[in-house]
Formats: structure tokens, C-alpha cells, sequence
């Protein structure tokens, strides 16, 4: 039960991390790198996507329609505050974001902007190997399971932690090279 609610976690830590890596521009145009924008919208912070139609019609073009145009310098300021880096161009109707080639400067920048993410995504899984390590000693401590069980279930709670350590560095491989790719 114990082992599969840990392993439950780990998953979770894997998909934020890879989140939070979608929301990295590449060279290429990606809607993910507005997820998270929001826009003040009648005085509530909104999610963009929920006040706007999101599409990449070009590989190096993002476009922005809004349901309701009044949003349109709402959209824009709050892009313009983002730190996404873009210069969002308004010619009324539609939003576009135009994606510039990464610079070779920019791509080491982002790169170890990922490796950071990457960690924190690391850590996050050590946390859980940790809190479910303590959870197996106090078991052990209560008599609630025996010492071999006890070390049992913290081996197999280390083998997990490297199974889903394994799995960042196997997508921030993916994501390093996304960036590195000209």
C-alpha cells in the first residue's frame, strides 16, 4: 500500500517537472509556453487559455484570438510582464507572438535554466524517498511490520527513487536537446 502510494508521488514529481520543462521555449513554437500566463480578466486573475484561443499556425509563430477583444490589451500587457521574452504584435483581431532563433547565448541560458528544473524535479522525488523511509521506520518502530520488512520496503523505496531520478535526466536529455538543436 505504502510503496504504491510513494510511487504515486514520484509520478506526479515526474509530470510536473515535465511541465515545467514544456513551458521553456525551444526554437520552435509551442502553446505550452503560455501555460502560465494569466491575465487580470474583470479584476480575476485568469488562466489565458481560458479567456483565448491558442494556436501555432507556423512553426515560429504563436497566435492568440481572444472570445472577447475587450481582453486584447489585457492579453497583451500580460504577456508583455511575462518571462517568456516575447513581444506580443496586436493588429486588432488576433494576438501573435513571433519566435525568434535562440542565440547560442539563449540556449546555454536556457539549458541550465532546464538543468535547475531538472534538479528541482530530483529533490522533489528525494522528499518523497525521505518522508516514506521515515514512514517505514515509525512502522518498524510501532510494531507494525518487522525490521526485514522494514528494510525490504525501504530497498525497494530506493529502487524507486532511482527508477524516477533516471527519468528526469531521461527527459532533460529530450529537452537539452530540443534547445541545443539548430
Amino acid at each position: 500500500m505504502m510503496l504504491a502510494e510513494t510511487e504515486d508521488l514520484m509520478q506526479k514529481a515526474i509530470e510536473a517537472t515535465q511541465r515545467n520543462f514544456n513551458t521553456i521555449r525551444t526554437g520552435r513554437a509551442s502553446t505550452s509556453l503560455l501555460d502560465r500566463i494569466t491575465v487580470e480578466y474583470y479584476g480575476t486573475e485568469t488562466p489565458l487559455k481560458q479567456i483565448a484561443n491558442i494556436s501555432t499556425p507556423e512553426a515560429t509563430t504563436i497566435l492568440i484570438q481572444p472570445y472577447d477583444r475587450t481582453s486584447m490589451s489585457a492579453i497583451e500587457k500580460a504577456i508583455s510582464l511575462s518571462d517568456i521574452g516575447l513581444t506580443p504584435n496586436n493588429d486588432g483581431q488576433v494576438i501573435r507572438l513571433n519566435i525568434p532563433p535562440l542565440t547560442s547565448d539563449r540556449r546555454k541560458e536556457l539549458v541550465k535554466q532546464v538543468k535547475n528544473l531538472a534538479e528541482e524535479g530530483k529533490v522533489s522525488i528525494r522528499n518523497i524517498r525521505r518522508d516514506a523511509i521515515d514512514q517505514a521506520r515509525k512502522q518498524e518502530k510501532s510494531s507494525d511490520i518487522s525490521e526485514d520488512e522494514s528494510r525490504d520496503l525501504q530497498e525497494q523505496i530506493q529502487k524507486l527513487t532511482d527508477k524516477y531520478t533516471a527519468r528526469v535526466e531521461e527527459i532533460l536529455a529530450i529537452k537539452e536537446k530540443d534547445i541545443t538543436t539548430i
